[in-house]
């Protein structure tokens, strides 16, 4: 069963055992994947529906960031719950060290020696990575190697 089947396979559940929560966080998901749909003119790759996920969690910790600022603990609880939901269907995400091993296979393979190899280093670290980890998070990761 695919990813999407899944998704709405576990909508109708949430429906069934009137769980508002989860219905809402995966009738946004359903809809954000048929837009994406919509864009790309055909179905989407398991892929792309994973990245749109991933897309959708990462902006729900931007808000928890912004309720929190605004005083609004009960709405960021919300966000929390949901990217919990919506994290089940995501590949599990890779830590610090597996990060930073995946790195250095790279710099060895690209023959990476200086911070000016970088380009070179993230194309070949990329797909590696990928709905797994954090590009912000590698790029600091590749930036300190290559430098110290």
């Amino acid at each position: 069963m695919g990813l999407k089947e899944q998704l709405r396979k576990d909508m109708q559940k949430a429906a069934k055992e009137r769980n508002s929560l989860a219905l809402s966080a995966l009738r946004m998901a359903i809809a954000e994947i048929k837009n994406k749909e919509i864009e790309a003119r055909g179905e989407l790759p398991e892929d792309a529906i994973l990245k749109a996920l991933g897309s959708m969690v990462k902006r729900r910790h931007e808000s928890i960031e912004l309720f929190l600022k605004g005083n609004r603990p009960e709405l960021a609880d919300r966000e929390k719950a949901e990217i919990v939901i919506l994290s089940a269907y995501l590949p599990k995400g890779l830590s610090g060290d597996e990060i930073e091993a995946l790195v250095r296979e790279a710099i060895a393979a690209a023959g990476a020696k200086a911070p000016t190899d970088m380009g070179r280093v993230m194309k070949e670290l990329m797909p590696k990575v990928a709905g797994r980890a954090d590009g912000k998070q590698v790029n600091e990761i590749v930036r300190r190697l290559l430098s110290g």
